[in-house]
């Protein structure tokens, strides 16, 4: 294990040595080989860099055309893919499909738009500081999930939009013995708009094997007056059928805030009734799009919950769920189900194979609008 840095290095190991071999891929080294880096001399920058010649940033950023599937990474194994960083200025995130394969699997283990994975899924920005992502001014998605693998791990991004993006990126690894009781990093995208009325919401569901959920990122956009948070998640796992093992007691406590994320709520008299945003290590809310009086007409939310020191430990499959509710405004107060525009990401490790995931729609139905 002293080679290997479980959770990612931390104050209490840093200054341990180590016979892991760092490595990098960027669009000045696409194969992450030792001393290859800046030799580049055709890219995006060398327009740019004319007069300077070879290893005057040549290449920082890769173009990428509508339709094409580009390989941003293929790594050979043993080793863990330990921090990514995009950005991207003009490209409509949702269009953007970031896919991981690992081991050889055929179908991907993450596949997930650009956005939603890095916490960030109405394709405006909002600030993330937070252990796993940290989503920096001006629109730079960084993760720190840690992502070990066997023998081979291929990252892909996907461009569904009508024109070309242009793509800014760096793949941090490091060449290493995986140990055997480290399992495979896992993301997956769902979408529904409308829900259904008296339906939950399906965050993951149809997983096989065994590993533990590590976190939550959702995109709500709401469709109805009033508070719309009251909602239970929970964690069917292994055996449970009709009822689950964990049941929490309303969205907002989900992600670790309280009474409607509203400080004015209890405390009128020193803050005004309004969402209150908050960014920290494990849970947040980053993000609180406003009406804008004409054409935005939609409060919209984006929220994430990570499992880092509490991940959901499950044996053979898992089933998660979070049910829309607010309240009607008949003089008892009753709840009311909710028919909203939701999107998520579940991440979480497991073992391979992975089933394979449900059909990622097509573009139009992910289309934020």
């Amino acid at each position: 294990m002293a080679e290997f840095s479980g959770l990612g290095m931390h104050l209490g190991n840093l200054s341990r040595l180590s016979k892991a071999k760092s490595r990098s891929i960027s669009p000045e080294n696409f194969s992450g080989e030792a001393g290859k880096g800046g030799m580049a001399t055709e890219g995006t920058g060398a327009h740019r860099a004319r007069g300077l010649g070879q290893g005057w940033k040549i290449s920082p950023s890769i173009e990428i055309q509508p339709g094409e599937v580009r390989v941003l990474a293929d790594i050979k194994g043993p080793g863990a893919i330990q921090q990514m960083w995009m950005t991207n200025m003009h490209g409509r995130w949702r269009n953007l499909i970031l896919r991981i394969h690992w081991d050889g699997q055929k179908h991907p283990s993450v596949e997930c738009p650009l956005g939603d994975f890095f916490a960030n899924g109405w394709e405006r920005y909002a600030h993330v500081n937070s252990l796993a992502v940290c989503v920096n001014p001006g629109r730079a998605f960084n993760c720190y999930w840690e992502m070990p693998f066997r023998k081979r791990a291929i990252v892909t991004l996907e461009n569904r939009d009508d024109e070309r993006i242009i793509l800014y990126y760096q793949i941090n690894y490091a060449l290493t013995p995986v140990p055997a009781d480290c399992a495979y990093f896992h993301a997956q995208f769902r979408r529904t708009n409308p829900l259904p009325f008296k339906e939950d919401y399906t965050i993951l569901d149809g997983v096989q094997g065994r590993g533990h959920y590590v976190g939550t990122y959702m995109a709500w956009g709401v469709n109805n007056n009033g508070w719309w948070g009251e909602g239970e998640i929970k964690f069917f796992m292994d055996s449970d059928a009709k009822w689950p093992t964990i049941c929490g007691t309303g969205t907002e406590d989900y992600f670790c805030g309280s009474y409607d994320f509203d400080i004015g709520l209890n405390e009128p008299q020193d803050y005004p009734r309004a969402y209150t945003e908050f960014t920290t290590a494990y849970a947040g809310l980053p993000q609180v799009i406003r009406p804008d009086g004409t054409y935005r007409s939609q409060q919209r939310f984006g929220l994430y919950r990570w499992h880092i020191l509490d991940p959901i430990r499950f044996e053979k499959k898992l089933k998660v769920t979070m049910q829309a509710i607010g309240w009607r405004t008949d003089k008892d107060r009753r709840y009311l189900p909710l028919q909203d525009d939701i999107a998520s990401v579940a991440y979480w490790y497991q073992t391979l194979p992975t089933a394979k995931f449900p059909e990622l729609p097509a573009r139009d139905y992910l289309e934020v609008i």
